[in-house]
């Protein structure tokens, strides 16, 4: 077989060929010009990065008559020999981890070499050997003959026990950053006459992910015709997402083009794309964003806390991998969130304007908001009545007032926890989780941006008029209280059950149950507290009553929560 694969035919032959591990080489190509080398090292780092070609130089420097500022000759005869050297032995360990192998390397240690200066041994994948057989290298790592040096390499140093790693000098090989990748890959293309695009170059030193051997292995595989290497060429033959893609995807959410954004996402999963290295991908291109939006070189019409928010979002789709869901629906979901983002923040802006040239006539001072946020719903803002967005007034206002044609809401969770803790129950609980997820289907044709936040809630509690949910994102859970008054008219019109909601964060849910075991144990009921009065006036006499029988606490509390333990 006359044909040699691209990382085999361009393997560094001396450490000037070495890329993207400069200090490392360094302090290598000093140690032999010094003269002071170790018995032992240990070479460290993530695939393809040059740590076993960097061992098979380092052992050729070695055994060099006439070594070049710490670089083999290439020319006399220990290195013209190097390939068939009897003195040069590589072990894989993955194969050969036993201790009897390493029984039979401690024997021939003792042998001294054939022809060079030095016998050296290079290990790879060292992480593989069994425990037995690294107790059986420890005294001969630790005190070799003279004429024995040690070349131990590894992906996975955590796996190599502290008692080696103590033996050794380790030299850490980072992954090969991505212009020095480009770099040799146009070297590479120029010397092989591979025609190739210099987008598709940048894909590829991306996809490889630092490792120096993957690219080349990439491009070897794309080179097998005679045709020009594309973008498109690499991302159907590797299942990557290209960086254009992303930015379409971008667009889209600027400018609300849902349908265009649904149909790109579509293709991008029909291409057999890995989910997470497109989270990944996207993620990375949003920090790019990110960056440019604080300095102020970004031509996206986005605002920095919308990308903020959509990392950690999109970051948390990685870890609900395990959940029974698409990962491509979670990832939808989260980008047809913020849809129209982008243009409601714009128009909040323009009524906070508005709000503070109002004067004192449209305030109402004996009526402070126990919360900042208020809730504005408009036809005149937003074609769809169910488009809901935060904005924040510092300003006292009367809740519901109507002013300048914006209707004000506010809800008050503590009040809405209470009021359903009232007539709580296991049954009520189960026949809304039981329709929960036909309720959200029911959405699909009618407010997409609506069950995009309400695509991962769970129902915690409910009563005969309250329901509490709960979304696995944070983040989420108030961003469903911002659009409560939608989703409040979509179930009555789906169940014909006036329910009032309530989205409650997992560290607020843990507290009001804490609360609620309290007040079982302090034989402490809940009573109704009306809405429209301000309730930060009631005392835990006013909105509570004492029960006057211990008989049935428990059963309370389990037909709540089901199995609910009260202490």
């Amino acid at each position: 077989m006359s044909y040699k694969v691209l990382y085999r035919k361009y393997r560094p032959n001396d450490f000037e060929n070495v890329v993207g591990q400069d200090y490392t080489i360094e302090m290598l190509k000093n140690a032999i010009s010094t003269g002071k080398n170790a018995h032992a090292y240990i070479f460290t780092g993530p695939r393809g990065t040059g740590k076993t070609s960097s061992a098979k130089i380092f052992a050729k420097a070695l055994n060099c008559e006439h070594p070049v500022n710490g670089n083999p000759c290439n020319e006399c005869a220990s290195c013209l020999s190097f390939k068939e050297s009897p003195d040069i032995i590589e072990i894989d360990a993955a194969s050969n981890n036993g201790v009897d192998e390493i029984r039979e390397l401690i024997n021939n240690v003792k042998l001294v070499p054939s022809s060079s200066k030095y016998k050296v041994y290079i290990i790879d994948e060292v992480h593989m050997l069994t425990a037995s057989a690294f107790n059986a290298l420890l005294l001969t790592l630790e005190e070799p003959p003279s004429h024995v040096v040690f070349i131990l390499a590894t992906t996975d140093i955590q796996d190599v026990p502290i008692t080696i790693l103590s033996r050794c000098q380790r030299f850490d090989f980072k992954p090969v950053n991505k212009s020095a990748i480009i770099d040799r890959l146009s070297n590479v293309c120029k010397e092989e006459s591979i025609k190739i695009t210099e987008d598709a170059l940048e894909e590829i030193a991306l996809i490889s992910a630092g490792g120096m051997r993957d690219a080349l292995g990439m491009l070897d595989q794309l080179s097998s015709d005679d045709s020009e290497i594309t973008l498109d060429m690499v991302s159907n033959y590797f299942g990557s997402v290209s960086i254009k893609k992303i930015n379409e995807l971008l667009t889209c959410i600027e400018s609300n083009n849902t349908n265009k954004l649904l149909g790109i996402l579509g293709n991008i999963k029909e291409s057999g794309t890995n989910y997470s290295v497109f989270v990944e991908k996207f993620i990375s291109e949003l920090r790019k964003t990110a960056i440019d939006i604080k300095s102020g070189k970004s031509n996206h019409d986005m605002y920095f806390e919308d990308i903020y928010n959509m990392i950690f979002d999109l970051n948390e789709c990685l870890s609900n991998i395990n959940i029974n869901i698409d990962p491509y629906v979670l990832i939808e979901i989260v980008l047809l969130k913020y849809i129209n983002m982008g243009n409601n923040m714009k128009v909040t802006n323009t009524v906070v304007e508005s709000e503070n040239n109002l004067g004192n006539k449209s305030l109402n001072s004996n009526n402070v908001l126990k919360n900042e946020e208020v809730f504005i719903e408009s036809e005149s803002i937003n074609n769809s009545k169910s488009d809901s967005f935060p904005i924040n007034l510092n300003n006292k206002v009367e809740n519901d007032k109507v002013i300048n044609n914006i209707n004000i809401k506010t809800i008050d969770l503590s009040v809405r926890i209470n009021n359903c803790f009232v007539n709580a129950s296991k049954a009520q609980k189960s026949n809304i989780s039981t329709s929960w997820v036909d309720f959200m289907n029911s959405l699909m044709t009618k407010d997409r941006n609506l069950i995009s936040l309400l695509a991962d809630t769970s129902i915690l509690a409910a009563s005969d008029r309250y329901v509490l949910v709960q979304s696995k994102i944070a983040s989420t859970n108030e961003l469903i209280n911002n659009s409560i008054s939608s989703l409040e008219k979509y179930y009555y019109d789906y169940s014909g059950n006036n329910y009032k909601f309530a989205a409650i964060n997992e560290d607020l849910w843990s507290k009001e149950t804490e609360k609620y075991r309290f007040n079982l144990k302090n034989k402490i009921q809940y009573s109704y507290i009306d809405e429209e009065e301000d309730s930060s006036n009631c005392s835990e006499e006013d909105s509570n009553v004492t029960i006057s029988s211990n008989d049935d606490i428990e059963s309370v509390a389990k037909d709540i929560f089901g199995t609910f333990e009260v202490e």
